[in-house]
Order: C-alpha cells, then sequence, then structure tokens
C-alpha cells in the first residue's frame, strides 16, 4: 500500500474509531462534540476533535464513503500533503464558520467530518468536473450536481435545526475546499470557470440568506 493510500486510510480509520467511542461513551462524545460554550470557553480542541465524531452509524458510513470515493482525485491532481491541507483546511474553515454564525449561541452543539469532506468533494469537483455518480450505485448524476444538492441540503438542515448534525460546517467546508483548491491551481478559473461559478452559487445563496436574517 502506497502512502497515499495510507493516510487516506488512517484518516477514515481515525473517523471509524473515534466515532465507535462516541457512540458508546456519552461522556467522550460530550468531551469532544462541537459546543460554543466550551469552545468560547477555550476549550478549541473541540474545532477539530468534532470533524472525528459522529451522530450514528449512517452519518459516518455516508460521510466516510464520500471521501472515499473523491479523495483519490484530490490526491492524483494535487498530491499527498495538498490533499492534507485540503481536507484538514476545510474541517477548520467549517469550524469557524460555525463559531460566526452561531458565536452567541452559547448551547449549539454539532458533530461530523461534513466539513472536511466536502472540502474534498468540492476540491474533486473542481479538478474533475466531468465524474460523474452512481447515486445508490445505479442513478447516474454529474458529481457538480450533486455537490450543489449536498449545500443545498444542508442549507434545509441549517433552517431545521432538527439534528446534531454539523451544517453550518458543510459550508465552511466547501468555501475551504473551494479556496484552497483555486488557490492550488488557479489555472482552473480559467479552465473550468463554468464550474467555478457553478460551484460558488450554493455558498453565495447561503450568505444571502444570513444577510437576510433567513437562517
Amino acid at each position: 500500500m502506497n502512502s497515499v493510500n495510507t493516510i487516506l486510510v488512517g484518516i477514515i480509520v481515525a473517523n471509524v474509531l473515534i466515532s465507535y467511542k462516541g457512540f458508546n461513551d456519552l461522556s467522550f462524545f460530550r468531551k469532544y462534540e462541537f459546543h460554543v460554550g466550551s469552545i468560547r470557553s477555550g476549550e478549541q480542541i473541540r474545532m477539530i476533535s468534532s470533524g472525528f465524531l459522529h451522530v450514528d452509524m449512517m452519518h459516518l458510513i455516508f460521510n466516510m464513503l464520500t471521501l472515499w470515493f473523491f479523495a483519490p482525485v484530490v490526491i492524483q491532481w494535487l498530491g499527498t500533503i495538498s490533499f492534507v491541507l485540503v481536507y484538514f483546511g476545510s474541517l477548520i474553515f467549517g469550524s469557524l464558520l460555525t463559531m460566526l454564525f452561531h458565536k452567541n449561541d452559547y448551547s449549539y452543539r454539532a458533530v461530523g467530518a461534513s466539513g472536511a469532506v466536502t472540502g474534498v468533494l468540492y476540491s474533486a469537483i473542481l479538478l474533475q468536473p466531468d465524474m460523474m455518480l452512481g447515486i445508490f450505485f445505479v442513478i447516474p448524476m454529474p458529481a457538480y450536481l450533486f455537490g450543489i444538492l449536498y449545500l443545498l441540503y444542508s442549507i434545509y438542515g441549517m433552517r431545521a435545526k432538527n439534528d446534531n448534525i454539523g451544517h453550518t460546517a458543510h459550508f465552511g467546508g466547501a468555501m475551504g475546499g473551494y479556496l484552497i483548491t483555486l488557490v492550488k491551481e488557479p489555472s482552473l478559473i480559467v479552465d473550468h470557470t463554468l464550474m467555478v461559478i457553478l460551484l460558488a452559487i450554493p455558498i453565495l445563496i447561503l450568505f444571502i440568506m444570513a444577510k437576510l436574517g433567513k437562517l
């Protein structure tokens, strides 16, 4: 197994082990989840550790499958170090955006690798916009459409506020993956102009809705 695969598998294994621990140990889950009040009290580690916890097994499986499918594209185009930068940079972007949106809601809690994974997803789509996915392994869908629908679903989740999933982090992660990839490969702005614009649309919708007080 090469070093690239080792790093990807290592990230997935870390998510599985830490999430499994959280499934079975509520005190561990509470100690490392994203919690605004605790972070504002100085527990910044939660901004990273929460990205390795998940609500349940389906939440974990969905995120890890998405990562497994899209990470190789980023690794192939940008290399190992840049993939790690996209993953953790997107995780941090997601946490920072969540703090920006919820800084005064001291009881806000969330978990999930969604920010990091969405960043990798957005990066992969920018790099290879002609990718096709098999939704439920059957229904063909362009990867860019999946990415846009994923973020629109996140808007719904942010408004509904009926689960513990970090939907706001999806957007921060998307922004992170989007910006880091364009910084690493600025030629994409010319080569894939339409895709750069399309993937920016859900992000713009988010901030327009936030500005209008709709979130």
